[in-house]
């Protein structure tokens, strides 16, 4: 479910789902870390990766929302 164009699929609110979900597990993961008894440390990147591409998307999102709140604000302006 890491690729980007899964992520791209899914609506605003799974999306912030699935962040917690990384968010908590990453968490869980460092924990593990620090005492030792973590089975595979590549998880790590993987999930420090799996939150940055998901904050990429909603921040791509969030300012595709505002070029077009910009530009339906230029339209009533100008008519």
């Amino acid at each position: 479910m890491s690729k980007a164009a899964e992520l791209r699929e899914m609506s605003d609110e799974l999306l912030a789902l699935t962040l917690k979900d990384a968010i908590d597990q990453l968490y869980h993961l460092r924990l593990q870390a620090q005492t030792e008894r973590l089975d595979a440390p590549s998880e790590l990147r993987k999930q420090r990766r799996l939150i940055a591409r998901i904050k990429t998307i909603q921040n791509e999102r969030a300012r595709k929302r505002a070029a077009q709140a910009q530009q339906s604000q230029a339209i009533q302006a100008g008519a």
